[in-house]
């Protein structure tokens, strides 16, 4: 791979990079707070590829001017110890005499160094179109219910709980009606109905949940929070169908099979699906 292959593969990653954050594709793969650094990233591999080519062309045309400039062969002058050559006048088959040759001085400049051998740049090179590629070509869906079933909840207790808002019935995210039902024991949540959103992933023993996948950073981080539903639950449940769900708080719970980590239950009420959402994850956990 040549520096003008290089330049191009950098500027269609930076293009990727500042297509993807553009648009919502960027939610897939990391957390939205991180738009601002992709649209950089993206911009610097751009900027990186122009001035690549730029400084390529500059250098190109710089030699062929020396070239032009240069002055045609000559024959190279002998040097200053070497012997001089025989008189013409010497007959065919008579032996020069011998000639003292002087030591070289020391003073004298080096000769020039040797032209450096081209190195071919490695073909690991490559490998800088495999996030292209990925981007472009195999955009993937975000986690769904295939990890979130082989993975243990990831409920951990909170700083602290925010005051409600009036409203009925009163959204909540998947992981703040998991907190205060675990953790607070549901003391905000009595009296009052709540609405979450989430998708449908159904346990070895069809025991339905209600996840979201929470992250820090990226999608490579992201676990599941899971709240068990109970009540008038819809009788056919496709795993991955995001369903807006309301109901009311109950006591009861249970433990993940996967790490026996706690899942609180939802008294279902009514639920609908809802299509997926442009941000699929939940960041509400380190907010």
């Amino acid at each position: 791979m040549n520096r003008q292959a290089q330049a191009a593969v950098l500027f269609l990653v930076g293009g990727a990079l500042l297509h993807a954050g553009a648009t919502d594709l960027y939610l897939r793969y990391v957390k939205a707070g991180l738009r601002p650094m992709l649209l950089v990233s993206g911009a610097v591999l751009v900027v990186t590829a122009l001035m690549t080519v730029w400084l390529d062309r500059r250098r190109a045309g710089g030699n062929a001017t020396h070239d032009e400039a240069a002055p045609p062969n000559q024959t190279p002058a002998a040097p200053d110890n070497a012997p001089p050559p025989p008189p013409a006048s010497a007959a065919p088959g008579d032996r020069p005499s011998p000639t003292k040759v002087e030591p070289a001085d020391p003073r004298a400049a080096p000769p020039p160094p040797k032209e450096p051998h081209a190195h071919r740049e490695p073909r690991v090179a490559w490998l800088l179109l495999l996030p292209l590629f990925a981007l472009i070509l195999v955009a993937p869906p975000a986690l769904g219910s295939y990890s979130a079933v082989r993975s243990g909840t990831a409920l951990q207790p909170p700083y602290g709980y925010a005051s409600l808002p009036p409203g009925d019935p009163l959204r909540l995210s998947v992981v703040d009606y998991a907190t205060r039902a675990i953790y607070d024991h549901g003391r905000t949540l009595a009296g009052r109905r709540v609405q979450v959103t989430g998708f449908v992933a159904l346990d070895g023993d069809g025991t339905p949940y209600l996840v979201r996948m929470a992250l820090n950073c990226c999608a490579a981080d992201a676990q599941p929070v899971k709240i068990a539903l109970t009540g008038r639950v819809p009788p056919v449940l496709e795993p991955d169908t995001w369903l807006r769900v309301t109901g009311v708080y109950t006591a009861r719970r249970t433990r993940d099979p996967v790490n026996d980590g706690p899942i609180p239950y939802l008294e279902v009420t009514a639920a609908q699906p809802v299509p997926t959402p442009a941000d699929p994850y939940d960041e509400s956990w380190n907010q």
